[in-house]
């Protein structure tokens, strides 16, 4: 197992220059990877390759870049152009999103959101590895007149998925190398996510996927204020009904339950606890909902895991 941190340097004055400082901090620390999220701010994949341009030897990733408002000819030309700026150390996520970002941010209807993100799938497998397309599905059409092959990138690109519900992992364990669980406790990973996904790649043909699980966690002594910043930092999630179904198969109440917050021996507990219920990877969130202490502190403890 692999052990990760997700960087967010979106209060920065230079969020790109606060953000290559924060990975070189997280690779001295002996971390292996960092993750940076998707919304109406920076582009992730260019700031992942900006990252991992500057910091060699660590894995970069996007977690993750919703399927609406997007192109699979576009994305993939990212995603390799990432890749090859990286030379290979760049890994692709990818997520159907949320209804109230999709219909009020870009006006677009929240429909048949599983079957386009099987054909976004689809698409981007064909152009990640080949460099070309010719797609006509009911939701997208990609074609490619002229190559869309990135020199540098080739052998592909990793193609990881924020499934957690039924439909999303069947989709996901086809077309993708992994998925990229977000508030999914270690119960609903051992009952109901890891065997899903790992089925459906396993009727696919394909190999045991990757379970790259983010977890909102700090290392601290101060655990009653830092646990309340993250029931108020996480409550918007509670709201969206993917996110509460799979809460609730981790068997707590709110998502700041699935906080993993407390003392080096409780953290590397929880990390165990994780490992044991399939996850391949553990990427660490949320570590600035603490001051730069124990994020230094959270990110040792993690270090020595990994």
């Amino acid at each position: 197992m692999t052990v990760g941190v997700a960087l967010n340097a979106s209060d920065a004055e230079n969020q790109v220059d606060a953000s290559v400082g924060l990975a070189r901090e997280a690779a001295a620390a002996g971390l292996r990877s960092a993750w940076f999220g998707q919304t109406f701010g920076a582009d992730s994949p260019h700031l992942a390759a900006i990252v991992g341009r500057e910091v060699p030897g660590l894995q970069v990733g996007t977690s993750a870049v919703p399927v609406f408002g997007r192109h699979p000819l576009i994305v993939a030309g990212q995603a390799q152009t990432a890749q090859a700026a990286t030379h290979g150390r760049y890994h692709l996520g990818i997520a159907v999103g949320t209804k109230l970002l999709t219909e009020t941010g870009f006006g677009l209807p929240f429909e048949r959101p599983i079957a386009r993100l099987r054909e976004f799938l689809t698409v981007l497998r064909q152009l990640t590895e080949h460099g070309t397309a010719d797609f006509h599905g009911e939701l997208l059409t990609a074609n490619t007149p002229v190559p869309a092959r990135v020199p540098g990138a080739e052998g592909g690109v990793p193609l990881l998925v924020a499934a957690m519900g039924p439909q999303a992992l069947r989709a996901s364990g086809e077309p993708a190398d992994g998925i990229l669980p977000y508030l999914a406790g270690p119960r609903a990973l051992e009952r109901h996510i890891v065997p899903a996904v790992t089925a459906a790649a396993r009727a696919a043909g394909r190999p045991a996927p990757r379970i790259t699980a983010l977890v909102p966690g700090v290392v601290t002594d101060d655990t009653d204020a830092v646990r309340a910043r993250a029931t108020e930092q996480l409550a918007f999630y509670e709201q969206i009904p993917s996110y509460a179904r799979v809460i609730e198969l981790s068997g707590v109440r709110r998502a700041s339950d699935l906080a993993v917050i407390g003392d080096e021996k409780a953290v590397a507990a929880e990390v165990r606890r994780y490992r044991d219920a399939g996850a391949t990877e553990v990427v660490f969130t949320s570590t600035e909902i603490a001051g730069d202490a124990d994020r230094r502190r959270t990110w040792a403890l993690l270090g020595e895991l990994a």
